[in-house]
């Protein structure tokens, strides 16, 4: 693996969530929640943009990113527009943050525990990209059964 592999996934799936969130006919369901579907697009958006500044741009990027995790799931009806801006901006960081290290620094420690064990940067960066993709296909769902 390599910071060019890497940042082609992201920037494949973030450019991906736009296309979800600029497919929903009605921007309101975008924060719709029913039945056992607990998380919105919405809120999965802002947590994967959370997500990524946190051990991407400020650990790698130093961005001095100050996440409120918390309100990535309790804040509601962000306009579409400024969700899909914040995600371009996501998608400035990481290609910023992953243009700044060597193909060596991916074998390198990661700086934060984020698992049991200390991992390398190359291992956070596929669980990202793992991470990012799973909440991808979970709000592709949510569009599609509750976006009638």
């Amino acid at each position: 693996m390599n910071t060019d592999t890497l940042l082609t996934f992201f920037e494949r799936d973030l450019n991906k969530l736009i296309t979800e969130l600029e497919s929903y006919k009605n921007e309101k369901n975008i924060w719709r929640v029913e039945k056992s579907i607990s998380n919105s697009a919405g809120n999965l958006t802002l947590h994967l943009i959370g997500n990524l500044h946190t051990f991407i741009g400020k650990e790698i990027g130093k961005t001095n990113y100050i996440r409120n995790r918390e309100l990535e799931f309790t804040q509601k009806n962000v306009p579409r527009n400024e969700l899909i801006d914040r995600i371009n901006n996501t998608i400035t960081m990481v290609k910023e943050s992953l243009n700044s290290i060597t193909n060596e620094d991916l074998k390198k420690e990661y700086p934060v525990m984020k698992f049991s064990k200390i991992e390398t940067t190359e291992y956070l960066l596929v669980h990202l990209a793992i991470h990012l993709t799973y909440h991808l296909g979970q709000i592709n769902y949510h569009r599609r059964l509750l976006d009638e």
